[in-house]
């Protein structure tokens, strides 16, 4: 379904088949992100480094299901399906909410989310579809909810670097693996004995 066809992973450079073939054991498949933009080894490298900077990051406040609900409810916005159902997967698993990531693409105002991710998510939403007006005026009310600088940077360079991921995923028809669909929303088998 892809407008561009995803290369054979036996093909792939020895450094992206490596990290391919970690994240298959670790999922169980691989997602399609991976393989559709492993067709531009340098852009691979430096859309994945990022994302792991962002996404993988100890530092700050920021959960690592903040982070996915930002993914999620900004691409939502971003009408990405590749990106909502992949990220809602991963969201539901962090925050052990089955209903979460659904609330959250659809409206984040009336999730069963807490007061702080209602914020960081209305910041989000700013800065996804009006950065340009974003002022000083913004700042506290981030901070009353115990948003440091650091962790509003974060926020906005989630925001804009799936901004990014959003846009190669749609212009290339890049679809979610039939797996994501069901990730954190119905207890995963346990393997045989």
């Amino acid at each position: 379904m892809n407008r561009y066809p995803a290369p054979d992973i036996n093909d792939l450079p020895e450094d992206i088949k490596t990290k391919v073939l970690e994240v298959q054991e670790k999922a169980g498949f691989v997602p399609n992100v991976f393989l559709a933009l492993a067709r531009r080894p340098a852009e691979w490298r430096a859309f994945f480094a990022y994302h792991d900077a962002l996404m993988l990051k100890e530092e700050g406040s920021l959960s690592k299901g903040d982070r996915e609900m930002i993914v999620t409810t900004t691409s939502a916005a971003n009408q990405c399906l590749y990106c909502v159902v992949a990220h809602g997967a991963i969201l539901r698993i962090h925050e052990k909410k089955p209903l979460v990531a659904d609330q959250v693409a659809v409206n984040h105002r009336k999730a069963d989310i807490t007061p702080r991710q209602k914020a960081m998510l209305d910041f989000a939403m700013k800065v996804c579809q009006r950065s340009h007006e974003i002022s000083d005026d913004d700042f506290p009310p981030l901070h009353a909810h115990g948003f440091s600088d650091e962790d509003i940077w974060d926020i906005a360079a989630i925001t804009a670097f799936f901004g990014l991921s959003n846009r190669m995923a749609s212009f290339s028809n890049m679809q979610p693996n039939p797996e994501f669909y069901l990730m954190g929303r119905v207890p995963r088998a346990k393997p045989a004995a």
